[in-house]
């Protein structure tokens, strides 16, 4: 309303249509994410999977002793680089889960895209496994 009383109608998207991201959709824009990153940071986890759940599962909720199945956003799983190097031969496969409500849940409250908050838990994960620090992580982030 303005000063004078009169509603003012602002242009708002049509959102009447719009629905969450599914777990393909979610996965592809993941993939998607994952592709604008600087090509040395990916270089550190060489073949990569993108696993999207709808939440972590038990075992994951028991090892990292979670409260509630929204405490996480997503997961690293894989080799470290020694490991890769030794076992040149057969690696164990590197897989980021994304844990889609928890980041839809995450997103509706944060400020930002969906976009930049999947690629944010990609970069984290990556980074934490391989011992980045936050700074580097940053510094990664700012270069998209």
């Amino acid at each position: 309303m303005n000063s004078s009383g009169e509603v003012i109608l602002a242009a708002v998207m049509d959102w009447t249509n719009i629905e969450a991201p599914s777990l393909d959709e979610l996965e592809r824009l993941a993939r998607a994410e994952y592709a604008m990153l600087p090509v040395r940071f990916r270089d550190l986890c060489g073949d990569i999977l993108f696993i999207v759940q709808e939440f972590p599962d038990e075992e994951v909720m028991r090892d990292l002793d979670l409260d509630s199945e929204f405490d996480v956003l997503g997961l690293f799983q894989g080799s470290t680089l020694a490991e890769r190097t030794s076992n040149a031969g057969r690696p164990e496969p590197t897989a980021i889960f994304l844990y889609r409500r928890p980041i839809l849940d995450y997103w509706a409250e944060a400020h930002g895209t969906l976009g930049a908050i999947v690629r944010h838990v990609i970069v984290h994960e990556i980074g934490h496994h391989f011992g980045l620090s936050d700074a580097d992580m940053e510094k990664i982030e700012k270069e998209i």
